[in-house]
């Protein structure tokens, strides 16, 4: 899992925080099911939410949370109080293809997908 934290700040008043997480071992389907939840939401909110839901992505999108807090905090010098997810994606990374024996001598194709997740959060 690769981290990726980027910091724009055209204005004062626009301060923006980019983090990407690469390469999770979850299919970007599963991932985006949970992504929708916290789209658009403060910060505080969307850690509520993930912790109380029952998917093996939360907690993925909590620790990319996390790290675009502490970047946010490290440059900007804000709390998590005043951030809010600006934009979030999953996107599908590479897919490790692997092959398996199937009925009457034939062989069949097992895709593990794997994810991007690209975080933004903004100073309200």
């Amino acid at each position: 899992m690769v981290v990726v934290v980027d910091s724009k700040n055209k204005n004062m008043e626009e301060k923006k925080t980019k983090t990407q997480v690469k390469n999770i071992a979850q299919s970007p389907q599963k991932l985006r099911l949970v992504a929708d939840l916290i789209r658009g939401k403060k910060v505080n909110e969307a850690l509520d939410i993930l912790q109380l839901t029952n998917k093996k992505g939360c907690e993925f999108l909590k620790k990319a949370l996390l790290s675009g807090v502490a970047s946010a905090r490290e440059i900007h010098s804000v709390d998590k109080d005043d951030l809010i997810i600006s934009h979030i994606s999953i996107d599908g990374a590479q897919t490790i293809k692997r092959g398996r024996f199937a009925s009457r001598g034939r062989s069949s194709r097992i895709l593990k997908r794997r994810s991007h997740i690209n975080l933004e959060l903004e100073v309200k």
